[in-house]
């Protein structure tokens, strides 16, 4: 395993083309995934979703949403809306680089944005979207036995999607998608390239 820096990632990661229109018939949505020191270690930040939500409820996912007719790109959209969400500011969180879309079988076009946080930060939850934090280290993710791939069923269609399990978290689909295409980058990819959700 390489050494999992804020520098080393720095250096695995560049800003891609973020304007690209989604796909015919997927809603554009941006996301942040949000990295930061904790504890010596280079960490992740995610949110569980409320059961409130229309879509993906109780899900563990990165802070974004959905593109607003306001927003100029994703990166807007994935900064507004992980202010929403989690009370962190865009004026405070640095762009380190693009990750691929991921395209979703329940309709989305997802286009994730890795970035350096401050940590600890006063996070202020929005409760009818949040319903808490999770932090794990960057090296977590890179154990293959914690990863496996299953079917999922939705609307008459069966996709074998990942799923990452430790001490009784689960993260899989589209998110799970993200963080194998960040391990890539950094040279830690624990599985086959090969994702799908």
């Amino acid at each position: 395993m390489v050494s999992l820096t804020l520098d080393y990632v720095r250096s695995r990661l560049f800003l891609e083309d973020h304007s690209s229109p989604a796909p015919a018939g997927l809603l554009p949505a941006g996301v942040l995934a949000p990295v930061f020191l904790a504890g010596g270690d280079v960490s992740l930040l995610f949110t569980q979703r409320t059961m409130n939500l229309k879509a993906h409820q109780g899900q563990i996912s990165f802070p974004g949403g959905v593109k607003d007719p306001e927003d100029p790109d994703l990166l807007a959209t994935a900064l507004r809306e992980t202010e929403e969400e989690i009370g962190l500011k865009p004026a405070e969180v640095e762009i380190l680089g693009t990750l691929n879309p991921v395209a979703t079988t329940t309709g989305y076009w997802i286009k994730p944005f890795v970035a350096v946080i401050p940590y600890p930060y006063g996070f202020r939850l929005n409760r009818q979207e949040v319903n808490r934090l999770l932090i794990f280290p960057l090296k977590a993710f890179c154990v293959p036995e914690r990863w496996s791939s299953g079917p999922y069923h939705h609307k008459g269609q069966t996709v074998q999607v990942r799923c990452w399990k430790y001490q009784g978290t689960v993260i899989w689909g589209a998110t799970a998608c993200m963080i194998l295409d960040l391990l890539s980058r950094l040279g830690e990819h624990p599985l086959s390239q090969q994702c799908i959700d």
